[in-house]
């Protein structure tokens, strides 16, 4: 299965891959999901928000254990962030067939659409829909940088905009979602374990800045009759760095546009956007409060206007504890137990269903990244620890 999904969205020039919402590759990973499915029998079906189960057993029974991930990246991501959740859920599949497992109760494998936000800047689209965190009239005003609509997007791709929305009657079947996922971070390489169970996701959101200045002659303007809101992003990407050190959290500017673009102008707009996470909502709300309050005084000075808006939020998840003891118990005493403070749709739907978490050791921490890996023996042991949850959960 890995051997067959590597090469899809791969960027020969980078290593790195492009497996953005509704688009070919997309649609390659998409059909690699359906064939997974039909060859083992199951059950295979697209929701209305363009997420797809793959079903053992009655889809419509109700407390039914979904494992799964999502199979879209990063621009130039890795190769196990989202897809190895997904591989690992067949597999495991095939392990508890192997052992003769008996299910009492649905078991489905799920691949949630655009979870990385990559073309449209907002992260677990699939999921919020369904979770109801994200409207219709919201979804159809997301834009591509080509200016291409959600709507658009999933249209030209053969699905059909106008039926997105929330999914209650859905949620309300799943009994548990268990979702593995390579660690992003280096703490179970720290530990020795190939495996681990998340805690808990830090609160997260993405802000955008638009700093709006002057265009003007990059040659002949003097330095002291400039407008020149690149100065000023700069100052806020340091004031960023800054107040995320003294509090212990995350803050990062990783996506930046500029207007006109010309390198002999002096742009009239830079607009960036800022990722920032924090072990819990007062400091992140005061690392944020600290970087616009930086921001707006860098542009007062410099006769900036400066627009700061919040395009996306996740408070903290907690994964319910009884779900997350109930994996503790059936993997036994001393599996690490990890916060994390990347989001998942298993962060989404926690507000909806039960959630878990299961980690596989990355042995650099590298991630978002085509130098992202896990070693092979350390993913046999994530299958089988889903394979032991699973039979745990929807076994006799």
């Amino acid at each position: 299965m890995w051997a067959d999904l590597l090469p899809i969205g791969r960027d020969a020039g980078s290593g790195g891959y492009r497996r953005y919402a509704w688009t070919g590759a997309d649609a390659d990973c998409r059909a690699w999901f359906r064939a997974q499915a039909e060859s083992r029998g199951l059950t295979y079906e697209v929701d209305r928000n363009g997420n797809q189960w793959a079903w053992q057993g009655d889809p419509l029974a109700g407390d039914a254990v979904v494992i799964g991930s999502h199979l879209d990246s990063v621009p130039d991501g890795g190769a196990f962030d989202g897809p190895l959740g997904v591989v690992s859920s067949f597999a495991a599949l095939d392990e508890l067939r192997h052992r003769g497992a008996e299910f009492t109760r649905p078991l489905a494998i799920t691949n949630f659409g655009d979870e990385e936000g990559a073309r449209f800047g907002l992260a677990c689209v699939g999921s919020r829909l369904a979770a109801g965190q994200l409207t219709p009239e919201k979804a159809y005003e997301l834009r591509d940088g080509d200016g291409i609509s959600l709507p658009q997007a999933m249209e030209a791709a053969g699905y059909d905009p106008a039926a997105i929305g929330p999914d209650p009657e859905r949620l309300a079947r799943i009994g548990a979602f268990v979702e593995l996922h390579v660690e992003q971070g280096r703490a179970l390489d720290l530990t020795g374990d190939p495996v681990g169970l998340a805690s808990a996701i830090w609160p997260h959101g993405r802000w955008r800045y638009d700093f709006h200045g002057e265009a003007n002659h990059a040659g002949t303007t003097r330095l002291a009759d400039r407008r020149d809101p690149m100065l000023t992003y700069a100052e806020t990407v340091l004031a960023a760095r800054r107040e995320a050190a003294l509090a212990g959290a995350v803050a990062t500017f990783g996506k930046i546009s500029v207007e006109p673009n010309g390198v002999n102008a002096i742009p009239s707009l830079v607009r960036g956007w800022l990722d920032s996470r924090a072990a819990d909502q007062e400091t992140l709300d005061q690392v944020i409060a600290g970087i616009e309050n930086a921001a707006q005084e860098a542009a007062s000075r410099a006769g900036i206007d400066l627009k700061v808006v919040r395009e996306s939020f996740t408070p903290v998840v907690e994964f319910e504890h009884a779900l997350r003891d109930e994996l503790a118990r059936v993997l036994g005493t001393g599996v690490p137990v990890l916060g994390t403070g990347a989001g998942h749709d298993a962060g989404i739907l926690s507000a909806s269903v039960p959630t878990a978490m299961l980690f596989v050791r990355n042995p650099t921490g590298v991630s978002h990244s085509p130098a992202e890996y896990a070693a092979e023996d350390d993913c046999v042991a994530g299958v089988r620890a889903l394979a032991d949850v699973t039979e745990g959960l929807a076994c006799a």
